[in-house]
């Protein structure tokens, strides 16, 4: 495109003011309302389960939070944190220090012991410590300070099926080194069979409270939309179809509220470029299959190298014969896969295993059928569309030459 093109897109754009958003940032998953709508039940135990024993001086107990995606936990947990800060600590004699790590972006022992460092201001620097010594040096400024320190670690599982749960141990037994801060940890998940993973002396020390949220239903979700578009849409910019359909898809998905407000804001976002007066069902719509196919980039091009080796095969396998594959053409076409790219090709039972994952993850369908006396066969297919998978595994430099070539493989 032109410089005087861009020129003139960033002058029209420039002139013409927005009539869909009023403060758009306020759609983002990170924005914490004053308000938690649906929530109070949740607020009111997990300040009781902190807040009656500070009022006393003592340590809250450890505090373990349970929920699917977008139920609310983070936005709940900061915001008991928010009212720690600005009511709660006023009336104590000693400070309360409050910080929620997301284990998510810092995934390793590392990270993490880094992460409560650079909260106390301890010098630190991004690698060549040890563990012992990062950990020695929170010990050393939790025994100058005098107060409580709670730390949420959210999305936990993600760090501990990564990391183990070494560092865990010693933050829930850190209390026992003589500090004159005490510690309470307070630990977020959307993996409801997470404890599975603890070493049972960290399970024990962790689930000292157990709070478990529940999915938002639709009308719940829709309450949550109405009471955020009076704060980032103009009045009249959204119809109330619009919202409800936002509400109608979120709850189909464990009650998400992150994924409804995603799609009210994508959808702004279309009706805004396109100079439309109102959010509309059909911006939502068109909004959805946006968001699912970035959903689907982000899932395929994190896939193991062979998982999207068995990927591309199912998808040339789909054009080419146009209908079903078996668990046996997969593998077979794997096999001269890897011999054309010079990859040592992994087991049936493997690849087996990975058409499984696939299948889970939802990127295709496995439907196993009863052949009688001859068995069982496995029918593959692809549950999006193949375009869609060439495209994404095109990200892959190994992978680009095979997509290109893929007309001129040996049948």
């Amino acid at each position: 495109m032109s410089s005087f093109r861009l020129d003139d897109l960033i002058s029209r754009l420039s002139e013409r003011a927005s009539r869909i958003f009023k403060n758009r940032e306020t759609l983002r998953p990170d924005y914490i309302p004053d308000e938690l709508p649906h929530r109070d039940k949740e607020i009111y135990k997990l300040a009781e389960i902190l807040f009656h024993p500070l009022l006393r001086g003592d340590r809250p107990s450890n505090v373990f939070i349970y929920g699917y995606p977008g139920t609310g936990k983070t936005a709940t947990t900061k915001h008991v944190f928010k009212a720690i800060k600005e009511k709660l600590t006023p009336r104590l004699q000693v400070p309360v220090y409050c910080l929620i790590i997301n284990c998510k972006i810092d995934d390793t022992n590392y990270r993490i012991l880094k992460e409560i460092n650079d909260f106390f201001n301890i010098p630190t620097p991004h690698t060549g410590l040890s563990l012992a010594e990062l950990y020695n040096r929170i010990v050393k400024e939790l025994k100058r300070r005098i107060g409580f320190f709670i730390l949420a670690l959210d999305e936990i599982d993600n760090f501990v099926k990564k990391s183990g749960d070494e560092i865990l141990y010693k933050l829930t037994r850190i209390n026992s080194e003589g500090i004159t801060t005490k510690v309470s940890l307070v630990g977020i998940t959307n993996d409801l069979h997470f404890k599975e993973y603890l070493d049972p002396r960290v399970k024990s020390s962790l689930s000292e409270e157990e709070l478990v949220f529940t999915p938002y239903t639709a009308d719940q979700l829709r309450d949550i939309l109405y009471a955020r578009a009076k704060i980032a849409l103009y009045d009249d910019s959204y119809t109330d179809g619009a919202i409800n359909l936002c509400a109608s898809i979120a709850a189909k998905e464990h009650g998400d509220v992150r994924r409804a407000l995603d799609l009210l804001r994508v959808a702004g976002e279309l009706a805004e470029r396109r100079n439309d007066p109102k959010i509309t069902e059909d911006h939502v719509k068109e909004a959805l299959k946006i968001m699912e196919r970035d959903k689907i980039w982000e899932v395929v091009i994190s896939l193991p190298f062979h998982s999207k080796l068995v990927l591309l095969v199912i998808a040339y396998l789909q054009e080419r014969f146009l209908r079903e594959c078996t668990t046996g053409e997969v593998y077979e076409e794997y096999v001269k896969m890897c011999r054309e790219i010079g990859q040592e090709p992994l087991t049936a039972r493997r690849v087996s295993d990975i058409i499984n994952e696939l299948d889970m993850g939802g990127l295709i369908k496995a439907n196993l059928t009863s052949k009688g006396r001859y068995g069982r066969t496995k029918y593959i297919s692809l549950r999006i569309e193949k375009d869609e998978i060439f495209r994404a595994l095109k990200e892959d430099e190994r992978l680009e030459f095979i997509i290109q070539s893929i007309s001129s493989w040996s049948r």
